[in-house]
Parts: C-alpha cells; structure tokens; sequence
C-alpha cells in the first residue's frame, strides 16, 4: 500500500499539514507552501550550471577509533556554495554514504557530477544559500578506505570523529556558524543509520536537522530514539526531521517506524518529524530524490536558524 505523509514544521518551519508528493512541480506551490517531489527531473542531475558551487578535497587528521586509536589521516569532500567567501557565515550539512560507499558515492566529483549538479541547480533557482556539504568517510578507522564487509564495524565508531576531528576541522577552516542550530546531517541507507543512531542520538548537542534516506533494520525506532535523546538537555531540541523511502523498499517500515511522533512530552512530534514514501527501490535515484527534499527543507528557513 502506498503511502505518502508528512509532518511538517509550525512556526518557523511548516504549517502542521500532510502534503502529496508532486513529480515535477519544484519546491513550492502556488500558496508558498513547500512540495516534495518524487523524481528529480534527469536535467537537474545530468546539465551543469555555470557559476556554480566548487568542491574541495581535503585531508584532516582523526583516529582509528574502531581499532587502537593510532593517528589516521581521513579525506572528504566539501561543496562550497557559488560566490562562498570568507564574510558570509554558512550552515554545515554533513553528508553520509553507504555501506560500500565512500565520500565520492553522492556524486560530487568531476567522473560524476549528478549531486553537485543538483546542488547547484537549488543555489541557483534560489532554493538554498550559503550551505557547505561535506562529505566524510563514515569508517572510523585506519584502513577506511576497505569498502568490503570485514569494515563494517567501524561505522558504529563515527560519532566520536565527528566530535573530535571532523566538525572542529570545518569550522577552523571555513566561515560556518559553529553551532547545532546551523548544522544538519542526513545520509543514505547506513549513512541514515548514522545519521540517526549516531548523529541524533549521539550527536543532538552539536547537531539539530536530520535528513534519514532509506534507514536499514539496525536504525533505532522512534521510542528508542526518545529514550536516548532524553541523555540530553531539554534545551536540546530536533529541528527537523525528515525521512523518505521506495514503496518497494524493504527499508520502507524501518524509516518509518524512526519517525513516528511520539506521545506529547517528547522530543519526536507532529511538528518536527516528516515521512515521505514514494514510488521506488532503494537506489541512488530514491536517494537524489532525499536531498532534493531535504535540501529544500533547509532553503525553506534560510538554512537552519
């Protein structure tokens, strides 16, 4: 059965409304209400826009905290949005892939460009503004760049380098707010578990917005994802939460069941947390549809604010 729900923001965000996804309409309709596609139209991924955002790699120093903890110099990728400079303050998007992905799976690189492409197809339309992506491995890790199965283990151990290496990297080295309320993370298929288990349930003190793609069955529930956050201060709240999975995707109920609002009193409600499923499996194709949405979530607010 195909569903398609969303809980959207009050306020600030979203008035409190389901909307119907809408295959090519943009991010607002007529009202100025935001729309969730459910295919990012092929010209967006595959035509590059002039004047577009550049993409830096860069090296930063962490550790291998799924082994002994010895010295570990990790890559990324970080996206700089057009026109970026040192005078204008960007919010932080943390980026992860997937299980047998690396920092190159979302398509930020010049053999493919089909993320960077749809970046700067939303800077350019006026979607979003002044955002840095940043890319890291996932794999905490010495030997991070084995993409078989003998690394996942380290992925449970990411929250620590996020802590320790990859967010005080970023805001030492790019003009960025330096703070939760402008920053987000989202991720695909294990890079959702990440994004929850460990950006949201770890991380809620440095991190506010979450954007969870296609969540495998390790993902924590919504009850689960409650009692964690309750470790943390009231003062620190979600933002947003935004997920979407393929209709034909066995990760379908897992996502789902991460962001049902809970109970009054909690932190997982009716006006922080948004559920989309639509027609698909669990490819790149669903998760370009993710960003898409969520990117537009973020521009809605002129970032996180």
């Amino acid at each position: 059965m195909k569903r398609t729900m969303a809980w959207l923001l009050a306020g600030m965000l979203f008035c409190g409304c389901i909307l119907c996804a809408a295959a090519e309409e943009g991010p607002a309709d007529g009202a100025g209400m935001p729309v969730f596609i459910e295919r990012v139209p092929d010209e967006i991924l595959a035509e590059e826009v002039p004047g577009g955002g550049q993409v830096e790699r860069i090296t930063y120093p962490s550790r291998d905290y799924a082994g002994k903890g010895g010295k570990v110099n990790k890559r990324a990728l970080v996206y700089l949005p057009p026109d970026y400079s040192k005078e204008t303050k960007c919010d932080v998007l943390i980026l992860c892939h997937g299980v047998d992905g690396t920092e190159t799976e979302w398509g930020f690189t010049k053999n493919n460009r089909k993320g960077w492409n749809l970046a700067d197809h939303l800077f350019a339309d006026g979607t979003i503004k002044n955002l840095i992506i940043v890319m890291p491995n996932g794999r905490s890790t010495w030997n991070y760049e084995d993409t078989s199965y003998d690394s996942f283990p380290a992925f449970h151990y990411f929250g620590q380098e996020i802590r320790n290496d990859l967010i005080p990297y970023i805001d030492e080295h790019y003009n960025t707010y330096a703070d939760r309320e402008h920053r987000a993370m989202a991720g695909l298929s294990l890079g959702a578990y990440q994004t929850v288990n460990i950006g949201m349930c770890e991380c809620l003190d440095l991190i506010s917005a979450f954007g969870v793609f296609s969540a495998p069955k390790i993902t924590f529930s919504a009850a689960k994802i409650a009692e964690e956050l309750q470790k943390f201060p009231e003062e620190y709240g979600v933002r947003c939460m935004y997920a979407i999975a393929g209709a034909w995707d066995d990760a379908a109920e897992t996502t789902l069941a991460a962001v049902r609002p809970l109970p009054e009193g909690g932190r997982l409600t009716e006006e922080n947390c948004m559920y989309q499923e639509c027609p698909g499996g669990h490819n790149m194709k669903l998760f370009y549809v993710g960003l898409y949405n969520f990117l537009t979530i973020l521009g809605r607010n002129d970032g996180i604010q």
